[in-house]
């Protein structure tokens, strides 16, 4: 007896506030999404989670100080959640919290990952058990320990008749595929791939709010007033992470500002809103481009692909990746559309994501991503932080 009320939180590479979600999720894993709200971040915060993806100096304190910032910024906002719901900590079940990623680094060795949010902190001061470190398992058992959505789209949107794409265009974006056989098992623990295919709306933020200071291109309505340059966007294609078979995962401490700059340096002056451009097409070429070259796509006669992530309310992303696809050489007919349209709302995806994980850890689920990070064997992922 594992059901109840679940919270998942998270903030993502764009570091503009945090995501809570309330659920409500069945014994048997059905979830359905209750209510969630976008909880800012604190200034200073944000400073210095940015500062913390980057080497830098001081870092052991900047770090010890931000992840009980965080943790105190999550417990905020879960009780505001609680409180407009007219729910207890008592009424939930658990936390599922995955925190604020500040370094990924499945290449090195060992690899690692580190997220800030002090978990033992958010527990003792909410007075609800939390379920946290998702990915570290992952990494322990040989997997890059991310993308780790694609075992919830799979319990989600998977249909018995449809080839579904699932692509989430957050900071970074990641592709799942759902073949129409592979519907979520209950009994088992059942394959599904997935995997970074590069930034999502990381360096097109870091562009505008350089140039414009806004936080994100709304619509991407500046990137649609500019001409995208090809010298640049070959180069940028360029880079050996779009080349690189799955599994892979990837962040915004490898597509940097830096790594903007150095291609930007190896190119004569381009206009501020031609370089945005480019970096849309950047995001369209390789996220369409991860997704043509799926196994078994070329067989079907219709794919559905469904946005979720800040990437969704992009219109002229959408539009060039719709373009994108309808030019390639696919015979089958793609059709875009948001995660709405499955009953979920785009911007809560991965908030309901980390509410599940927390659900399948308390469950004893285990979690197969074998074929998306590259794990040896499915397993229960999270660590328990009990309140008392």
């Amino acid at each position: 007896m594992h059901g109840g009320h679940y919270i998942g939180v998270l903030s993502g590479t764009s570091l503009d506030g945090l995501d809570i979600v309330l659920t409500t999720i069945t014994n048997s894993g059905n979830v359905q999404q209750t209510d969630a709200l976008n909880w800012p971040l604190p200034a200073d915060l944000q400073q210095r989670c940015a500062l913390l993806c980057t080497p830098g100096n001081n870092e052991i304190v900047h770090l010890g100080i931000a992840d009980r910032q965080f943790a105190l910024a999550v417990v905020a906002g879960i009780q505001e959640l609680l409180n407009r719901n007219q729910l207890q900590a008592k009424d939930i079940q658990a936390i599922g919290s995955h925190g604020q990623t500040i370094r990924h680094h499945p290449e090195l060795t060992p690899a690692f990952s580190m997220q800030l949010g002090c978990p033992h902190t958010i527990a003792a001061l909410s007075g609800i058990d939390v379920v946290a470190q998702f990915r570290q398992k992952d990494i322990a058992l040989g997997g890059e320990g991310a993308p780790l959505a694609p075992a919830l789209h799979q319990q989600l949107f998977a249909s018995r008749d449809r080839y579904r794409v699932i692509a989430n265009i957050g900071g970074i974006a990641n592709i799942t595929a759902l073949p129409p056989h592979q519907v979520a098992d209950e009994s088992a623990a059942t394959k599904v791939i997935g995997f970074d295919s590069g930034p999502g709306n990381t360096l097109m933020d870091h562009w505008v709010q350089k140039h414009l200071h806004t936080p994100f291109d709304r619509n991407g309505e500046w990137a649609a007033q500019g001409t995208a340059d090809s010298p640049l966007l070959a180069e940028l294609l360029s880079d050996p992470y779009f080349h690189r078979q799955a599994p892979k995962s990837t962040g915004r401490e490898y597509f940097t500002a830096n790594w903007l700059a150095k291609a930007l340096q190896r190119r004569s002056q381009i206009a501020p809103e031609n370089v945005q451009a480019t970096l849309l097409e950047l995001t369209a070429h390789s996220l369409t481009d991860a997704i043509i070259q799926l196994e078994g796509l070329a067989t079907q006669p219709e794919v559905e692909v469904y946005v979720c992530g800040g990437g969704a309310q992009n219109k002229q992303l959408l539009k060039r990746c719709q373009e994108l696809t309808n030019a390639s050489n696919l015979p089958a007919k793609m059709a875009w559309l948001t995660t709405e349209a499955l009953g979920v709302h785009p911007d809560w995806v991965e908030g309901v994501l980390f509410a599940w994980l927390a659900w399948a850890h308390c469950a004893g689920k285990q979690i197969n991503l074998s074929s998306v990070t590259g794990a040896s064997r499915p397993a229960i992922l999270g660590g328990y932080f009990p309140a008392n």
